[in-house]
């Protein structure tokens, strides 16, 4: 019961051109992909996560790594990469396509790229390099993200079974940001808004996670967002006794650091 489980998977590089670029809010694009090196796609978690590699110096294409032995190689005298990691929104392998969510914000490499996204551009994908496989046998969830997390918490709902309870927060800056998500669980969703605060800063989700009250029996908790405003979450929940095992607690971005490696930021100060 409660068998959490992580399947691997070997590191493709791929280049795929983008096919659509759709505005889904004021702030987020959805960028679908194509190509023939999408053969062979494989993701099964609603966190799975990709590398994006940026076309830099006005290059048409992104300098892609080769993937060897020792790690990463690229060609020599090639510019510095620059990439950045994002959730899987859909893979539709029968259509060919990869969606990627993608918030502009105003500022850096992804940002920018995202803003000016257009039917035939190129782009790098590495990845995933596995998944964390979490069953539908638990009595319930709670999930919460902000942007950056919403394609994750998204997949989550809707990959979810009938019959599941879910508690579900999401933050965002506005109303206008908020997203129909389908979903056949049994699910309280909760738009959280920030209202002017600074991503990252507001407390909007902390403050919704203290004032739950945990359902009884075994629940799985999953929460994203900004590694500084989840500290404190995550300290609470091992307050209140959650057991540490059926807990994800992910920083995907941290405010003043560029490219977070998330992986490395799970600390529990």
């Amino acid at each position: 019961m409660h068998d959490i489980s992580i399947v691997r998977y070997d590191l493709k590089p791929r280049l795929l051109e983008v096919r659509r670029a759709e505005w889904i809010t004021p702030s987020t694009v959805r960028v679908t992909l194509a190509g023939d090196d999408l053969a062979g796609f494989q993701e099964r978690a609603p966190q799975d996560h990709v590398k994006l590699f940026f076309p830099v110096d006005g290059a048409g294409a992104p300098v892609m790594p080769a993937v060897g032995p020792d790690g990463w190689e690229f060609p020599p005298g090639a510019p510095d990469p620059v990439f950045r990691d994002y959730t899987v929104r859909s893979h539709r392998p029968g259509a060919g396509e990869l969606d990627i969510d993608m918030v502009v914000h105003g500022h850096g490499p992804a940002s920018a790229w995202a803003a000016q996204a257009a039917p035939g551009q190129r782009i790098g994908v590495l990845g995933p390099r596995g998944s964390v496989v979490v069953p539908f046998d638990f009595d319930w969830y709670l999930l919460g993200a902000d942007e950056t997390a919403l394609p994750a918490l998204a997949r989550w709902l809707e990959a979810l079974p009938a019959g599941a309870r879910v508690i579900a927060f999401a933050e965002v800056a506005d109303a206008r940001e908020e997203q129909h998500i389908e979903t056949a669980a049994d699910v309280t969703l909760t738009w959280l808004h920030r209202d002017g605060a600074a991503p990252g800063a507001s407390g909007v989700l902390e403050r919704a996670v203290r004032e739950l009250e945990l359902p009884p029996g075994d629940g799985f908790v999953w929460i994203a967002g900004e590694a500084g405003a989840l500290k404190p979450i995550r300290r609470h929940l091992r307050e209140a006794g959650h057991p540490k095992e059926w807990t994800d607690i992910d920083g995907y971005w941290k405010r003043g650091t560029a490219n977070l490696d998330h992986h490395r930021d799970q600390d529990e100060d």
